[in-house]
């Protein structure tokens, strides 16, 4: 069976799914303050090698770990569930409306659900 990364599109799916998932994150008021001062550029090339890595697209992601990526958002800015939802929702909203099937959505939802206890540090 292939990868969620390939059968969503591979590279050029996940490369404009990071954009447009930025644009709604940056749009959300529940969440847009974690990112202020962030050099957005960088962080969606981040992103995009990590949900290249999580979706099957490479063996390994180079970044920071999900707990050290994360930890100063949890202990300073108090990120919580809430807020991890909120980023599940703008996910799923970015991959139905670049037309992902919703059973492959349900899988990246999924694998990103996989991540919460890591980056909100428990």
């Amino acid at each position: 069976m292939s990868s969620l990364f390939e059968r969503i599109g591979g590279k050029p799916a996940v490369e404009a799914a990071v954009d447009l998932f930025y644009e709604k994150v940056l749009a959300d008021n529940r969440i847009k303050h974690f990112f202020e001062g962030v050099d957005m550029k960088r962080q969606a090339n981040h992103q995009k090698m990590f949900l290249t890595y999580a979706f099957g697209g490479a063996p390994n992601y180079p970044g920071k770990s999900m707990r050290q990526a994360h930890q100063r958002l949890v202990d300073d800015l108090g990120l919580t569930d809430e807020h991890f939802d909120a980023v599940i929702e703008n996910l799923g909203a970015t991959l139905k409306e670049l037309g992902v099937a919703d059973d492959r959505i349900g899988e990246a939802a999924a694998i990103a659900e996989s991540t919460r206890n890591d980056v909100l540090c428990r």
